[in-house]
């Protein structure tokens, strides 16, 4: 499994571009995973915690994703991702919300709750302050599936708006490349599968540091809002 996020950009969608926006890149890039997810009979639920319902709102703008979404979780407070998404009361006091592990839970949760074959979870701080001493722009997104769950640290910067809608869009590469693994692995009949039971946090690849549509910044909006 690659661990820099920047060598399968042809999983399903292409590179963050200068002069796309936001929006358009996320739109795309839920349409391929929802084509791919389609084709292989597989399904998919979310679980958000800093996008607030972006990712699930992108996933079904997609015409037939009714085929593949089973649903999703929004557990914007911190008891909630606890209390719906499973993740360990412990885990969430040592760590807090926003932490590698917590997001690999989360995507499990989702997964596990909402019987679907993958999971796919944010969890961040958007800003504008820093939550818990982590600052402004650090984000994690997380995929769960049948060989467990990998995570993606992202550093991004810009407003409140892009940061959240950038996290949607790495959630969705993340997915789309680890779909392009199985895929990898099923053609090579015998290849060695990821342990289950050991989350691997990926760098931020290189596209999620260079801001698209938004001056770089570190701007957003108040309070509770940034989780």
């Amino acid at each position: 499994m690659a661990t820099d996020g920047s060598t399968r950009r042809d999983a399903g969608f292409g590179h963050h571009e200068v002069g796309v926006s936001d929006d358009a890149v996320a739109g795309s890039a839920a349409a391929a995973v929802v084509h791919r997810l389609a084709q292989r009979h597989e399904t998919l639920a979310t679980v958000e915690s800093l996008t607030g319902g972006l990712l699930a709102a992108s996933i079904v703008d997609v015409a037939g994703v009714s085929a593949i979404y089973r649903g999703g979780l929004v557990v914007y407070a911190t008891d909630l991702k606890d209390s719906l998404a499973g993740v360990p009361a412990d885990l969430l006091s040592e760590r807090g919300p926003v932490d590698p592990d917590v997001a690999a839970a989360l995507a499990e949760g989702g997964r596990e709750r909402c019987g679907a074959d993958w999971g796919v979870a944010t969890t961040g701080v958007a800003g504008p302050e820093p939550q818990d001493g982590k600052p402004v722009g650090l984000v994690y997104v997380a995929v769960a599936g049948a060989n467990g769950a990998e995570v993606r640290h992202l550093d991004l910067d810009g407003g409140r708006e892009h940061v959240r809608v950038t996290a949607v869009i790495e959630a969705l590469r993340l997915l789309a490349e680890r779909i392009y693994d199985v895929d990898a692995q099923e053609a090579l009949p015998g290849a060695p599968t990821a342990d289950p039971d050991t989350p691997e946090v990926v760098p931020p690849p290189e596209t999620s540091r260079t801001p698209t549509g938004t001056p770089p910044g570190r701007a957003g909006t108040t309070g509770a809002g940034h989780r």
